[in-house]
């Protein structure tokens, strides 16, 4: 396990292994190398700041010490579940109807109870709150709390140690913002603020590019995309302020794109990641980086590139040949 800065509680995160991909070198004309957060605990990311955040909250950090834990969510439900029963607390986690049955399963697998509440995570968030003001219950909210983001940003402490120099970007997916939130203030604090950040989101789930380019939060009036761990209506505001405090490149892909980017990462490097994840590949797949580089937007040679696998724990086989029938890509 990762040591914590400080010392305190041993995290539940593994350090995920930074492998460089031939493949996605060739495709995006420089050193890509991968962040394996689809082989945490959970299968994402979330375990490294939901964890640190659920060790907070049942030491009494901020209440008296939590009875119970009520997240949000398919993965970061999934983190709080692995954890609440690491901890030996309750886990009542509450799922949009759009959760598949699988991730239903595995959230029961671990003990956690599982209520279905609303279409969009909106909704299930709104019902998880109420569901916490049951005394001694706390709302462990996936990607909004400095916790959370503390917790994340482990993930480029981790960077530091095992690159020999800081890369010339790091690309991600960015759903409500928890995960850029945590790598901006990682880059802050190993000394790396001038590294940029290159922001994937899907058409139809694209709240922080929304929020960009309007200059202020903005509510998607619904989420159209397959990508559905990215379907947070509106970003965090600390999102928007990162791009404020920081170099953020937003870049938005379509669902078929993100998709064919699952299926080819699949064949490249044999680990099947969800359409999340398949927006921050499209954008090495499709010659974005270069794109950018002619667009001045990044620089001229590119020395090495990180790009965050951010999970694959909520897809299968066959949901694989569900999006593209759905999209049409059969």
């Amino acid at each position: 396990m990762a040591a914590w800065p400080g010392g305190g509680q041993k995290p539940f995160h593994i350090v995920s292994p930074l492998l460089e991909s031939l493949p996605l070198s060739r495709a995006a004309g420089t050193k890509v190398y991968m962040k394996l957060e689809n082989v945490q605990p959970t299968g994402s990311f979330k375990i490294r700041g939901i964890g640190h955040r659920c060790q907070e909250v049942s030491a009494g950090g901020g209440t008296a010490g939590a009875r119970g834990l009520v997240p949000p969510g398919g993965s970061a439900g999934m983190a709080t579940a692995y954890v609440a029963r690491k901890l030996g607390l309750p886990a009542t986690v509450v799922v949009p109807s759009s959760t598949g049955p699988g991730t239903v399963r595995r959230l029961e697998e671990l003990g956690a109870t599982v209520e279905v509440y609303g279409e969009v995570w909106d909704e299930a968030n709104q019902r998880a709150l109420e569901l916490a003001q049951s005394d001694g219950w706390v709302s462990i909210h996936p990607f909004d709390h400095p916790s959370v983001w503390q917790g994340h940003a482990s993930l480029v402490r981790e960077l530091k140690e095992s690159l020999e120099a800081e890369p010339d970007a790091i690309v991600l997916a960015v759903g409500g913002g928890g995960l850029l939130a945590g790598v901006v203030a990682g880059l802050q604090q190993v000394g790396w603020p001038h590294v940029p950040v290159i922001a994937a989101e899907t058409w139809g789930a694209h709240s922080f590019h929304a929020a960009l380019e309007a200059g202020r939060l903005v509510t998607l009036p619904s989420i159209t995309s397959v990508a559905k761990c990215l379907g947070a209506q509106t970003v965090s505001a600390r999102a928007l302020e990162c791009a404020q405090e920081h170099r953020v490149i937003s870049q938005v892909v379509e669902d078929a794109e993100a998709v064919r980017a699952v299926e080819r990462f699949l064949d490249d490097e044999r680990m099947l990641v969800q359409p999340a994840c398949g927006a921050a590949l499209a954008l090495l797949y499709s010659g974005r980086l270069q794109r950018l580089q002619r667009e001045g937007r990044l620089g001229t040679p590119l020395g090495c590139v990180v790009l965050v696998v951010c999970g694959g724990g909520g897809i299968t086989a066959a949901q694989l040949r569900g999006l593209k029938s759905q999209l049409g890509l059969e």
